[in-house]
């Protein structure tokens, strides 16, 4: 508080991609702040959606990468007003964010917390599979040039050995750069994307196990999911071979399947 005026710093989680998804405490503490600040460079909401928060919140400006992760500018402004900062999903699920938290507290800034839904809660309950069943998560890069992460494969290959299923977060930003122009990466860039990881990982040295899968990946099971938690949600059963014919949405990602049981094979069916 500063002379009877409430400063400091609010991440508040947004949700999937619709105002009637947010808390209750998300809306009323946006709507209370000074300054609305949406990050829009980890994930997206429509247009459309984000014109009508601004009908419940306020107006809200648009930051980018580099606005949270040298935040000096935002921190000083958080010392005399109370700054929301709206995370698409959770707020607490990216690094920078966290960062952001102890770098704020460090400089003795109030930092305020409102979880949103994530799309690390949505996919298993979305898809039909098991969230006990999950290995760690990826997220798939766009390739930059003539460089390309194998990171991601690695961890498919990874948690598939150990019978468990991958959620692989698709790329926003084909750039790396997190400074504008968003292209969120389509199903037919992450078949093209796999396919390149595919090529440059057969001249490492792998396991037996890891050899056959990279051999048969086209075959492997995914689900792709567009949009979910909108009123444009969309799953798809189908393999990483046919990825790269499937329509897609705004925002997508897709869990690679391992071990299904019975129920998880007839929930993840009818996607097909």
């Amino acid at each position: 508080m500063t002379d009877g005026k409430k400063t400091g710093l609010a991440l508040i989680g947004i949700g999937p991609g619709k105002v009637s998804s947010m808390t209750l405490e998300a809306v009323e503490l946006a709507r209370h702040a000074d300054v609305r600040l949406y990050e829009a460079y980890t994930a997206l909401w429509s247009e459309e959606s984000l014109k009508e928060l601004e009908q419940e919140i306020g107006s809200i400006q648009r930051i980018m990468r580099p606005t949270i992760e040298q935040p000096e500018d935002l921190l000083e402004m958080a010392k005399n007003q109370f700054i929301a900062v709206l995370v698409v999903g959770d707020p607490m699920q990216a690094t920078t964010h966290i960062d952001l938290q102890l770098r704020a507290e460090n400089a003795g800034i109030s930092v305020h917390i409102v979880h949103g839904i994530s799309i690390t809660t949505l996919v298993p309950g979305a898809t039909g599979v098991s969230n006990y069943k999950f290995g760690r998560s990826t997220t798939l890069t766009y390739p930059y040039g003539e460089w390309i992460a194998t990171s991601p494969l690695e961890v498919m290959l990874q948690n598939y050995s150990h019978r468990l299923h991958t959620l692989v977060l698709f790329d926003l930003d084909p750039s790396g750069a997190g400074t504008g122009d968003q292209q969120p990466m389509q199903a037919s860039d992450a078949a093209e994307s796999i396919a390149k990881m595919v090529t440059k990982y057969k001249h490492v040295e792998l396991t037996e196990e890891q050899r056959e899968m990279i051999e048969n990946i086209d075959l492997l099971e995914v689900v792709l999911c567009s949009d979910l938690g909108t009123d444009d949600q969309r799953l798809q059963t189908t393999t990483i071979g046919n990825l790269g014919s499937k329509s897609s949405g705004r925002l997508n990602c897709m869990v690679l399947l391992a071990n299904l049981s019975e129920i998880e094979r007839e929930a993840v069916n009818r996607w097909k």
